[in-house]
């Protein structure tokens, strides 16, 4: 079988070319898409770097909360205090505050992958200094500081550049005077770091003269960090939390990881997508290549070959394209990768400090899934293959032979089985689980994999359908073509498997595309509705930077302070946002016996005189007082609450305890989702609260902007703009299905244009005799484009049906109100459209070549 095998592939590689190629691009778009899920959980956890590598005990001022590492101190600690302790050799003061830095443009800077930008003293004590210098020198006067090396790349910034900084109250421009690396790192688990002098951060944190947030210390030498921790422990009691730096760093290494590996899986989830096509792809392309050797094969079982060496050929050439397609592949990944970093770092994910992977994982995988993939993809072509019989030798075209329905039937019937079953599982997790985004998601990706499932499952079956709808093709032919439509009508129900390969890989292409537009103009139009209703201010004023999630990021809060005083201006409310943990009641137990996740909720603040002249939320929502909480009703309902009810809440500055003042709810989700509470309260729980957006009721939004002129990286928006800047945050999943779904978009047109390729070069013998009996070159050309039109009209059709059902089918399990099956009338005809002028342009250069058959190369045609 090898010397037959390599003769194909020297003789015949135009048309194992285009195979091949379907096969790269499948592997390139796995690799790609697996290069960037180990960037992105790389990124995200930060690897082994953490600027408390050097550090042996960190003394935390207050109460610390044990499940979250990143936590700022709940109180403050004198740095004297603990400097002066026996068994300390070096002691530094600490503080975190949260910034948002721009580039001199304007143009944010954003942090690495899910993490924050956090303004940190300078520790210049060697002993506990994590940082080292690769470009400049350490910050020494006000208003110098040292930045990461990832802010560095990120922002093309360079030594001796400016920059800006958001701070919680105010905005400063600051000079970088060095770029610093941690552990040969260009980030931390936390994120970036910008590095100032001690007591200009304590001013920004507003500490007290002497006092910091943590304090980290150096054990002298013989005096294990256990042992010191242990003594001061004691000694200072409940005034502070003393923890040896081993323990943070394993801490924040265990969260980062959890976080990476949760983004990984969701990256995967969608790459499925990806690997899904590839195998779709690479099917048709493997079925449309055996049934255009048809007569080679039969000839090849007429002299003797059997049934077994038949399939072991189209193996083996499978394998052998397989291994190219996997070489290429992998390393066409790295650039498909970078593009899909560069996508996401546009939309506020940035994973680029992490290098590329060169690891086993990231090469061996996606070339060993190439491999897989084509042997799969060549499963059933093998298959047919041996079923070939030696009498399809002496016919003169390539006609398909009768197969029994039976089969194709009961292997449909089984993947719409599992399809369903995925469903009731769906409906079931619905029943169980409480509603919120674990829920949703859950429930989603039961749907997506269902939704593989069915569309597999019509693909199986849409050779039954090529039949009745070739007969209405061809009628609709015969009736404006005359002869031409009647012959396409014989060539269409002749060979429908090769017609419903075209048309699957089209009904992937559409499915895939109508169902992210029905998501998406679903959930944006929801998000418009909702927000019109409950924001009755008229402005925004915002940032021009945008947070991890992709939304604005925080302001200062002096912008609230000079947009008050703007001509005409009735109402200017600051919209403030923390998060906190509830600590009594505490989270009920499981029944395996786990212990229970920590509930953590995001507090919203708002000045409570004249709220409804900027908002409007549902519910009763009375002024709110100083101890004061009002909860969303999906937060009562969930945790049990009451109203009337005192809770326990964990701030950044440690434990408050509020009053369950009323219940509400926001439709938007957008300003208030789960708590609001007065700015009194608010400062209770976190002085330094991000602002989101201040809303503005009255004023024009020219005055607006002069009011803002001189703040950088601010704008002002109306309503119906920060309703869709705000909703980004909870949008950045679904734009990520964007990208997957764009490239697995284009690889499955590019399967459909090598199948319609290829099934004209099977036919060249047919079309060179019909030029010989005096069919013209338009007649030829036109019987392609009626075949085409049936490649149309079966891939539309079953396209949208799969994505109506898949949309119909999250809105009844996830029970979203963001999810509606109710489709503008103008998008079924546009992706009809579209479908049909990617189709007609994919047939255009076969349907040319066919016309172009001389009559004695086809007399010689395989």
């Amino acid at each position: 079988m090898w010397p037959i095998a390599r003769r194909s592939f020297t003789e015949g590689w135009p048309r194992l070319a285009a195979t091949l190629l379907a096969a790269l691009g499948s592997v390139a778009l796995i690799a790609g898409s697996l290069q960037f899920a180990l960037r992105a959980q790389e990124a995200v956890s930060g690897s082994d770097a953490s600027e408390y590598f050097r550090a042996d005990v960190l003394v935390q001022g207050g109460d610390a909360d044990p499940d979250d590492p990143y936590a700022p101190a709940a109180g403050r600690i004198r740095l004297d205090r603990i400097a002066s302790k026996p068994g300390v050799a070096a002691a530094a003061g600490d503080a975190a505050v949260p910034v948002t830095a721009a580039r001199p443009d304007g143009q944010a800077i954003t942090a690495s992958a899910e993490g924050r930008t956090l303004l940190r003293p300078w520790v210049s004590d060697p002993r506990l200094n994590p940082y080292r210098l690769v470009a400049g020198r350490a910050p020494a006067a006000d208003g110098e500081v040292a930045i990461v090396r990832h802010m560095s790349r990120a922002g093309k910034l360079r030594v001796g550049d400016t920059m800006t900084l958001t701070l919680p109250r105010e905005t400063r421009q600051v000079r970088i005077a060095g770029i610093v690396s941690v552990q040969d790192r260009g980030a931390v688990a936390a994120g970036d770091l910008v590095l100032a002098s001690p007591e200009d951060v304590r001013r920004v944190a507003m500490l007290p003269a002497g006092t910091w947030q943590s304090v980290w210390l150096k054990a002298a030498p013989g005096i294990p960090a256990d042992r010191l921790r242990g003594e001061l422990a004691r000694e200072l009691g409940g005034e502070a939390t003393v923890r040896t730096a081993e323990s943070v760093r394993a801490a924040q290494a265990a969260a980062a990881a959890g976080e990476g590996a949760s983004i990984a899986g969701v990256i995967g989830m969608l790459a499925s997508v990806a690997v899904f096509v590839g195998l779709f792809v690479v099917a048709n392309t493997f079925g449309a290549l055996v049934r255009q050797r048809t007569r080679r094969l039969a000839l090849l079982g007429a002299i003797g070959a059997t049934p077994r060496q038949l399939k072991r050929l189209i193996r083996l050439e499978a394998l052998v394209m397989g291994a190219v397609a996997a070489a290429g592949g992998v390393a066409a990944g790295f650039p498909v990768s970078a593009l899909i970093t560069r996508l996401f770092a546009r939309d506020g994910f940035d994973v680029s400090a992490a290098d590329p992977q060169f690891g086993w994982v990231a090469l061996a995988v996606p070339a060993a899934a190439g491999i897989v993939v084509t042997q799969l993809a060549a499963w059933r072509a093998a298959h047919r293959a041996a079923g070939i019989s030696p009498v399809q030798a002496l016919r003169s075209t390539v006609t398909e032979s009768r197969e029994r329905r039976w089969p194709r039937l009961l292997a449909a019937f089984a993947l719409f089985a599992g399809a369903g079953l995925l469903c009731a599982l769906a409906v079931t997790v619905r029943v169980d689980d409480p509603p919120g985004q674990d829920r949703t998601f859950a429930v989603s990706l039961m749907i997506l994999i269902g939704s593989l499932l069915a569309v597999t499952g019509s693909a199986v079956l849409t050779p039954l359908f090529v039949g009745p709808l070739g007969g209405l093709v061809g009628r609709l032919g015969t009736r404006f073509g005359g002869e031409t439509g009647r012959l396409a009508h014989a060539t269409i129900t002749r060979s429908p498997r090769r017609v419903s390969s075209a048309a699957s890989s089209l009904m992937l292409g559409v499915a895939l595309v109508s169902s992210v537009a029905l998501i998406t103009l679903s959930v944006n139009d929801r998000f418009q509705e909702a927000g019109r209703d409950v924001m009755t201010a008229e402005h925004a004023i915002t940032a021009t930077a945008r947070t991890a999630e992709g939304a604005p990021a925080p302001l200062a809060r002096d912008v609230a302070i000079r947009v008050a005083a703007t001509p005409g201006v009735s109402r200017a409310t600051a919209l403030t946002q923390t998060e906190v943990k509830l600590v009594s009641p505490p989270p009920g137990g499981r029944e395996s016996g786990e212990a229970p996740e920590p509930f953590r909720f995001l507090v919203s603040g708002a000045e409570q005189n004249g709220l409804r002249e900027v908002l409007k939320l549902g519910g009763h929502t009375s002024s709110l007082h100083p101890g004061q909480v009002a909860l969303s009703s999906t937060v009562m309902k969930e945790r049990g609450l009451r109203r009337g009810q005192q809770i326990v809440v964990r701030g950044a500055h440690g434990r408050v305890t509020l009053t369950v003042a009323d219940a509400y709810h926001d439709p938007s989700h957008l300003f208030a989702e789960q708590a609001l509470v007065a700015p009194a309260t608010m400062d209770r729980l976190d002085t330094n609260a991000e602002t989101r957006a201040v809303l503005v009721r009255g004023g024009s939004a020219q005055a607006l902007a002069r009011s803002v002129a001189t703040v950088p990286g601010v704008r002002v928006l109306d309503r119906d703009a920060y309703v869709e800047a705000a909703s980004r945050s909870l949008t950045r999943a679904l734009r990520a299905t964007h990208i997957f779904v764009g490239m697995a978009l284009l690889l499955a047109l590019f399967g459909m244009a090598t199948t319609v390729s290829m099934s004209v070069a099977e036919r060249t013998r047919e079309f060179g005799l019909l030029g010989a009996v005096g069919a013209t070159r338009g007649q030829i050309r036109s019987i392609v484009r009626w075949e085409a039109a049936t490649v149309v009209a079966l891939g539309t059709i079953l396209g949208i049906l799969i994505a109506m059902g898949a949309l119909a089918l999250l809105h009844v399990t996830t029970g979203s109100s963001f999810l509606r099956p109710e489709p503008p009338w103008w998008l079924f005809p546009l992706v009809a459209a579209g479908a049909a002028v990617a189709t007609l342009s994919t047939s255009a250069l076969p349907a040319r070549r066919a016309a172009a058959v001389a009559i004695l190369q086809a007399a010689k045609a395989d």
